[in-house]
């Protein structure tokens, strides 16, 4: 059994910090020796992808020093305590399973005398018959007319992720004729969001997923009620329209509201939910459950690479511990997600949720304080539109922040022309490369308001085209990136009490039962 001790007790992390500023990277990427690292400094990941970390402040030594890490904070040994059940979220007493919903990594996880390996592929079977029989025509709204339209409501891991994934593959799908149905979706509670999109839907032909574990959260039974009313005012039975993503044991399971429910269980979390019914629904009825099965054969496939022992052979643990000594060693605050790719334009916002959620804490797994930084800020946008916002503070800032670049070399529609001897995919490419020597190399000016420093580092994921398999690799290459590094600062990576403070105190506002600064406040709002 592993043991969980904080980082800054370890030996290998006091070795770790003697390696502070250990690389110029400016001079690393010089010349012929430069070109070598490009080409020596990648690790093959799954689907064709490559994480390629040459920009890194990283060397052969300080290599070694990472590896030394991995090994005494037994990274390894963790993650198999994971995936084979043990009970890894200690702040509510449940074991971490999202890896089992794309296959099974190691032994039968039994509870209750349920096989939960099982129970996903059950869910998913049923969400593909459900959205098979849409496609078909044989489930339709009461005028026997086909349904068109798919709506999400749901909100956090019900939204960003499911989200970021069908942006990520609607231009793939039409362009492989996969595309059945619209997806849009609803999460704010603000009736602006929830207004616009019925207004651009045809609620005859609509379907809504309501998607609550609990059966009880706010903002989403709230937008259910909304949706409810529209469709009751167009004269249509919600009933009709709608189906349940949840929990067994919720409100919402056996109710005659929906067309049916589709089950996920507490094993789960929000933010890991997206290969889970959550996430399969919704992209099943999209573009056809085969899409869906590729996406989680591309995640399990990246889950199996982060199997290995070998630091080198294992890309999602080198990335981490990269992250770790980029946080704990260089003292970077910040971490820039950077695709360069229009479909990933929401991918950056779901790994916000999903990194900060998971490892944005002060206290350790057993709720103790830790006497160190954890998860940094992510942000991001796609390129080249970011390069236009905020790359002055990456290039010039005071701060020195590393930097996640994704790039493919094809497009998604295939569809391009050629300016100036050179296509706009081309352009893409060259863009991004150029960002990398630009913001490791720099560039002397005596004028020093176009002075460059350059050392800011960056790392590059690489492949042929953005696809459903490619996806699901990505998707779990940045889970289990998140998962290392919380085993690495010995945090619980997979609760979020900090989410839940804003929630009590808005229930209280909304009851009228306030006083002192809430209750000005809350009047100042006119609630």
């Amino acid at each position: 059994m592993a043991t969980w001790k904080n980082l800054d007790t370890l030996a290998s992390f006091d070795k770790l910090c003697s390696l502070k500023n250990h690389v110029d990277i400016a001079a690393a990427l010089s010349g012929e020796e430069g070109g070598k690292r490009v080409a020596d400094y990648s690790t093959p990941m799954a689907a064709g992808l490559n994480y390629n970390y040459a920009a890194k402040e990283v060397d052969e030594t300080v290599l070694s020093a990472l590896a030394q890490l991995a090994d005494e904070a037994q990274l390894i040994d963790k993650f198999e305590e994971l995936y084979n059940g043990a009970v890894i979220n200690t702040g509510e007493n449940r074991m971490v399973l999202h890896h089992l919903a794309r296959r099974q990594l190691g032994n039968p996880v039994v509870v209750d005398g349920v096989d939960k390996r099982e129970f996903y592929v059950a869910q998913q079977k049923k969400a593909a018959d459900f959205a098979n029989k849409v496609h078909a025509g044989e489930i339709t709204n009461e005028a026997r007319e086909k349904f068109t339209t798919v709506v999400q409501i749901g909100i956090g891991g019900s939204d960003l992720g499911p989200r970021a994934l069908y942006i990520a593959l609607e231009n793939w799908a039409k362009a492989n004729n996969t595309f059945k149905m619209e997806a849009r979706f609803i999460s704010n509670v603000d009736p602006d969001d929830a207004a616009a999109v019925l207004a651009s839907v045809d609620l005859a032909h609509s379907l809504f997923i309501v998607v609550s574990k609990s059966g009880t959260t706010l903002e989403t039974l709230t937008n259910e009620a909304f949706v409810k009313d529209a469709l009751t005012k167009a004269g249509l039975n919600p009933s009709k329209h709608m189906l349940a993503v949840t929990s067994e044991t919720s409100p919402l399971a056996k109710s005659e509201d929906y067309l049916t429910a589709i089950f996920m269980d507490d094993y789960i979390g929000g933010r890991y939910s997206s290969v889970s019914a959550v996430g399969g629904a919704i992209l099943s009825l999209a573009f056809g459950p085969e899409v869906f099965a590729q996406l989680l054969d591309g995640a399990a496939a990246e889950d199996q690479l982060a199997t290995n022992r070998d630091l080198m052979k294992n890309p999602d643990m080198l990335d981490a511990l990269i992250g770790i000594y980029e946080r704990n060693v260089q003292g970077y605050p910040s971490t820039a997600v950077l695709p360069y790719s229009q479909a990933l334009s929401r991918f950056p916002a779901h790994l916000q949720q999903c990194d900060m959620e998971s490892n944005g804490k002060t206290v350790n797994r057993f709720s103790e304080p830790v006497n160190y930084v954890t998860g940094p800020v992510i942000f991001g946008e796609p390129g080249t539109n970011g390069q236009h916002s905020f790359y002055q503070l990456l290039h010039q800032g005071s701060d020195i922040i590393p930097l996640q670049f994704i790039g493919f070399k094809k497009s998604q529609l295939g569809v391009d022309v050629d300016i100036e001897n050179s296509t706009s995919q081309q352009k893409l490419c060259a863009n991004v490369a150029a960002q990398i020597i630009a913001f490791a190399c720099g560039k002397e000016d005596e004028n020093l308001n176009k002075n460059f420093k350059g050392k800011r580092p960056s790392s590059i994921i690489i492949g042929d085209e953005l696809t459903p398999a490619s996806l699901g690799a990505l998707l779990a290459h940045f889970e289990n990136k998140i998962m290392f590094q919380g085993f690495v600062w010995n945090l619980n990576s997979f609760d979020q009490e900090g989410v839940q403070l804003g929630k009590v105190l808005a229930k209280r506002v909304l009851a009228h039962n306030t006083d002192g600064a809430l209750k000005v406040f809350s009047d100042l709002l006119n609630i």
